[in-house]
């Protein structure tokens, strides 16, 4: 596939996820009372509002990580209210994790059409992994082209699942914890999320464990995917 095509399927299942995921955000919080995304035009599934608030996060970054590592990368941000957020801490934390769930609807999503591409004889499992590579066709052109699609959503929704469920801040996982802990070790955690340092280097912090854990996580997710074909990567 040339670079120029392989860059647009990217960038489509790029936004399509990131939008997916800040939406996810949006709907929860108005759902349990936090209408703000909502009063900024961001709960919608329409990317070019959280292109605008976000440009670095949804056109330069993931730009620039294509043609440097070959596989894009960026962000993009739902608005809160902090208010509401400390006068309700676990339907806060609900808000925070539906952006992952949703990542994890989309990766449930391009396993099953995998599996029915496989059974419909457009696909087979691969000989090589790799993020584009999750299946490949069985002949060029059109299916060519949607196991590469379907190899993106799957790949680039787990790296979002992963990344964003670690437990420092400012990313949705650190809202795990409101979950796992009770009383004063609820009341510490939530100081330690809330402390300046690691907020400051939470991003950095997350990126070297994100580093060590994925590629694991990675070849079991895709085990997992093969598991009932009795297929198995090393």
């Amino acid at each position: 596939m040339e670079p120029l095509q392989l860059c647009i399927l990217w960038y489509i299942v790029f936004v399509f996820s990131v939008v997916l995921h800040e939406y996810a955000h949006a709907f929860v919080g108005y759902l349990y009372g936090d209408h703000t995304a909502a009063h900024h035009g961001l709960a919608t599934l329409n990317p070019v509002p959280h292109i605008q608030r976000s440009p670095v996060g949804m056109i330069v970054v993931p730009l620039l990580s294509f043609v440097g590592a070959g596989w894009m990368i960026g962000w993009a941000s739902t608005p809160y209210d902090p208010y509401w957020s400390r006068a309700h801490p676990k339907q806060a934390a609900m808000m925070s994790l539906a952006g992952p769930a949703a990542n994890l609807a989309l990766i449930v999503l391009a396993g099953l059409l995998i599996h029915l591409g496989i059974a419909a004889g457009l696909f087979c499992p691969p000989e090589k992994l790799g993020f584009t590579t999750v299946v490949e066709a069985n002949a060029d052109g059109f299916p060519m082209g949607l196991a590469v699609l379907v190899s993106i959503l799957f790949t680039l929704n787990l790296v979002l699942l992963v990344f964003n469920l670690i437990p420092v801040p400012p990313l949705d996982g650190m809202a795990i914890g409101e979950f796992v802990f009770k009383g004063e070790m609820l009341y510490k955690y939530r100081q330690l999320m809330s402390h300046p340092t690691l907020r400051m280097f939470g991003i950095l912090i997350a990126w070297m464990v994100m580093g060590r854990i994925f590629g694991p996580i990675h070849l079991l997710a895709l085990n997992a995917l093969y598991f009932v074909r009795g297929i198995s990567y090393g």
